[in-house]
């Protein structure tokens, strides 16, 4: 590099042009290969890979660059891929694994190659952790990359509290509160930090949420007939979910018993004479002699009637405490294992999903909605008998974010083949208007494994066609169904287009007016692509990763 005045990475990109095939090289000299595609067979330094995919190339329409990375790097792992950056790239290599890269383009990282190798690491290392979480005790450990979402359906979970700290980490705790508010306040008006104040305050941040984020404390006979979940999250790091009870493993729940009934064998106790076999009038009266003797259950059962009337029509009469009464009864639903703590008659249902659509448990949305709910959990008494006096002492914007979200969990617009809801879907429609939700703002993407590859190739075209155009859909209609699905995925990244099904309709009066300027922008798209671009443009634009 510095006897020909280039950089570092142009000689290592022409030694990695120099140590293809020989059989790569010599079709390149006879001008079989442009510089282009030879340089997209660096990807892999097997050469015999890199025959396999030359003689695949002469019997494939599309021979573009980017098609030949893909050949060569078919089955790999990407660097991206959180079982790669849970066990680590550089742990990888040691072990003897091959990374892939491509010196001429952005790669990501690159990719791994042995698979077998990322996975026994995997299992060996998330095996080495669940050890660790199984010495804390618990009754039963279960691993894996990942878990379906909703896997703890059905389960009840232990309400933990945070371990005390020590003398020695709550001055550290308090020493690092005290700098942070002092530093902020320092610098409060300056337009931008200094590097060393900005580094110090995000090293006082770390601190402050190690403290705040530190392992719960269970009873340790909860913790006994209880299990974790040992899995990996979705930036790579250690998931532990622990603290569940399986519903075989629950203590029976003893009921109720009124003393005034119970015998100790032939004895009964003078509230609750023997009951003869004499039938009598339930509707009867006690005697004048009889005392204090309990009060038959029909009188009671007519008592307590007219009570629920008086309350039905006192708390209809009173917003605030009905919003009360009824946050405080799916809040016990929604958190606690038993909610029979409650007069009112409501219930949640929350459906767990039997069709798992690839990536719902890293989506966006089943991950803030997993927050938000351990973070509720968290501010939630433990005990079932104190939530009405902690939600009374709730100011009502507080008590109205945590109604939302125990109603959110009730949601259910899947449709499911044997289960026609035509009325609950066009409400999920009302409610998505409502909310103004946007499926592409919420993380979901167009790709083979969510929609394309799953479609025919006529939807595949229809989806190009609406978000990029016709002659875009033109470009990639010869090519099979798995190539056509690749293309339109490439095609589709971030175009924001959705298939019909997780569109959010505007009302009628938007739609029309929003359905014209559609109209008229796809058209002048259409012209100006016509007019200004030329085809090898055109062509590069839409082949291009």
């Amino acid at each position: 590099a510095a006897a020909f005045f280039v950089s570092v990475a142009v000689v290592k990109q022409r030694l990695k042009l120099a140590s293809l095939s020989l059989r790569l090289l010599d079709t390149y000299a006879e001008d079989g290969l442009t510089l282009d595609q030879l340089m997209a067979f660096t990807v892999s330094g097997d050469h015999e890979r890199q025959e396999q995919v030359l003689d695949r190339l002469a019997q494939t329409y599309d021979k573009q660059p980017h098609v030949i990375r893909r050949m060569l790097t078919e089955g790999a792992v990407r660097a991206s891929d959180k079982r790669t950056r849970f066990i680590g790239i550089d742990a990888y290599e040691t072990a003897g694994g091959t990374v892939l890269r491509d010196l001429f383009q952005g790669d990501d990282g690159g990719w791994l190659q042995d698979v077998t190798l990322v996975d026994r690491m995997v299992a060996e290392k998330l095996a080495a952790e669940a050890d660790a979480i199984r010495s804390e005790g618990w009754k039963w450990i279960e691993v894996a990359p990942d878990f379906a979402y909703g896997h703890t359906y059905g389960l009840r979970q232990l309400r933990g509290e945070p371990a005390p700290l020590a003398d020695e980490e709550e001055a550290a705790r308090e020493a690092a509160q005290a700098e942070y508010d002092r530093l902020s306040e320092e610098h409060t008006d300056a337009d931008e930090l200094p590097e060393g104040v900005d580094a110090r305050l995000g090293e006082l941040e770390a601190m402050l949420e190690a403290f705040e984020t530190r392992p719960l404390a269970f009873d340790p006979a909860e913790v006994a007939r209880a299990g974790a979940f040992v899995s990996i999250a979705q930036d790579g790091k250690l998931r532990v979910e622990r603290g569940f009870v399986r519903p075989e493993d629950e203590v029976p729940v003893e009921e109720d018993h009124d003393p005034s009934i119970e015998t100790d064998g032939d004895t009964h106790t003078a509230s609750a004479p023997r009951q003869e076999a004499v039938v009598t009038d339930a509707r009867a009266e006690p005697e004048e002699d009889d005392g204090l003797a309990p009060i038959s259950d029909r009188l009671l059962t007519e008592l307590t009637t007219h009570r629920t009337l008086g309350l039905r029509h006192a708390l209809g009469e009173q917003p605030d405490s009905a919003f009360l009464a009824a946050v405080h009864a799916l809040t016990l639903k929604a958190f606690y294992a038993y909610g029979s703590d409650t007069c009112l008659e409501l219930d949640l249902k929350s459906v767990s999903f039997n069709a798992q659509a690839p990536g719902l448990k890293d989506s966006v949305s089943a991950e803030a909605i997993r927050v938000r709910h351990e973070s509720w959990a968290k501010t939630l008494p433990k005990e079932p008998g104190t939530l009405w006096d902690t939600l009374s002492g709730w100011d009502l914007d507080s008590r109205a974010a945590l109604f939302a979200h125990v109603v959110s969990l009730s949601v259910n617009a899947v449709h499911e083949a044997w289960n026609r809801r035509p009325r609950a879907f066009a409400h999920a429609d009302r409610l998505a208007q409502a909310v103004g939700l946007d499926m592409a703002a919420a993380g979901w993407r167009p790709t083979v494994d969510t929609f394309l590859g799953r479609v025919t190739k006529a939807r595949i075209l229809q989806a190009v066609t609406e978000a990029k155009g016709e002659r875009a859909a033109e470009r990639i209609a010869h090519l099979k169904k798995g190539d056509m699905a690749r293309e339109a995925e490439a095609l589709l990244a971030d175009s924001g287009w959705l298939p019909e099904a997780l569109r959010t309709q505007p009302s009628d009066t938007a739609g029309e007016e929003t359905a014209e300027k559609d109209g008229e922008t796809a058209m002048a798209d259409s012209e100006d692509l016509a007019d200004t671009e030329e085809p090898e443009a055109i062509s590069s634009s839409i082949a291009a990763e």
